[in-house]
């Protein structure tokens, strides 16, 4: 997470980029923006805002050598001699263009950037920012011809969200520069992150928490629900966050012993675990350190309802993980001959 309430824009260019598949052509920009005071009150924090919520950070990534990656190049360049802003930017923006190898890839505008004053983690420093800007927004713009008003429609940036944007700090740990990365548009995750980008995640308790907890999720999803049932999967979600939250260390022994009652439930588990790294390439570490601001992030997209095909919800508390296994059976009818479930409760709110 980043705190923009002191940060500035130093410089600040627009280039175009094309699409080498289809043929279309770069443009770029031989200037700075000059921004008016309306202009830049709204630039920064559109450009910014997103990197507010972002909690795992990404390290630069090369099969050889990390100076080989080239983003890395440029970016190394533009904190050491920020004369060469424009010439690098240009460089920066033919990269981009050599990675769209499909008609899938979108052409767009790419804004890069200079800020100062960014804080992360206690520590404030300058970063530089790229941006891809792939769809535009219609409006309304309204103008005054022979005195009456018209109207037209115009297309511009959504001022809401950034497409695909990262920030590369010039701050780095033992394992490199810091980035954060943010990606609305991703229709080809290979292609901003790993080709463009090439980074890999930070490793560092905020990647083996989250890790962690989409191994969890997906088991959930593929295994026990299908097997067990919506309430086995949400009660097994809640404990798990449950889990994390009350634990500072998460050791995967102790996690599969208080999570799972008996050891056919283990087994699956781990052997849903062994097939997990092989399809993701990792291996998940049996002890690591919780991140606190992951967990809490990852409570709020967990959704821990059942949905029914009668057009019924239960909605489960994912703060209380027991009281779904104490006040709510499922069982099956053999007169309906359909499956049910059994509230039990004293007063309703």
């Amino acid at each position: 997470m980043i705190s923009r309430k002191n940060a500035s824009i130093s410089k600040f260019i627009i280039h175009k980029v094309g699409n080498k598949f289809n043929d279309t052509k770069n443009a770029f920009s031989e200037k700075l923006v000059d921004f008016d005071e309306p202009s830049y009150d709204l630039m920064l924090p559109f450009l910014l805002r997103p990197f507010g919520s972002v909690v795992q950070s990404y390290r630069f990534n090369h099969h050889a050598s990390i100076s080989l990656n080239e983003i890395n190049s440029y970016c190394t360049q533009l904190f050491n001699d920020e004369e060469t802003f424009i010439e690098v930017s240009k460089h920066i923006v033919t990269h981009l263009y050599e990675q769209s190898s499909s008609a899938q890839i979108k052409t767009g505008d790419v804004l890069v950037v200079m800020f100062e004053g960014i804080e992360f983690r206690d520590m404030t420093t300058n970063a530089v920012g790229i941006f891809k800007i792939e769809s535009k927004v219609n409006f309304f713009q309204t103008y005054l011809e022979n005195n009456s008003y018209d109207v037209l429609v115009q297309k511009g940036i959504n001022s809401r969200k950034v497409d695909k944007g990262c920030l590369i700090l010039n701050q780095s740990d033992t394992e490199g520069n810091i980035i954060l990365s943010v990606d609305n548009n991703s229709y080809d995750a290979q292609y901003w992150l790993n080709h463009f980008l090439n980074i890999k995640y930070a490793d560092d308790a905020n990647n083996h928490t989250q890790q962690y907890i989409e191994l969890c999720k997906e088991f959930s999803t593929e295994v026990l629900k299908p097997n067990y049932g919506a309430k086995e999967q949400n009660t097994f979600l809640a404990h798990t966050i449950d889990f994390f939250k009350e634990n500072e260390i998460v050791n995967v022994e102790r996690f599969k012993e208080e999570l799972f009652e008996n050891e056919k439930h283990i087994r699956e588990f781990e052997n849903y675990k062994k097939d997990y790294e092989g399809e993701k390439n990792l291996v998940l570490r049996n002890q690591f350190d919780v991140a606190e601001a992951v967990v809490t992030k990852a409570k709020r997209k967990i959704k821990t309802d059942i949905k029914l095909d009668t057009n019924i919800q239960i909605k489960l508390d994912i703060d209380a993980p027991d009281a779904s296994a104490e006040y709510l059976e499922r069982g099956y009818d053999d007169i309906k001959k359909m499956h049910y479930y059994k509230v039990f409760f004293n007063e309703e709110d």
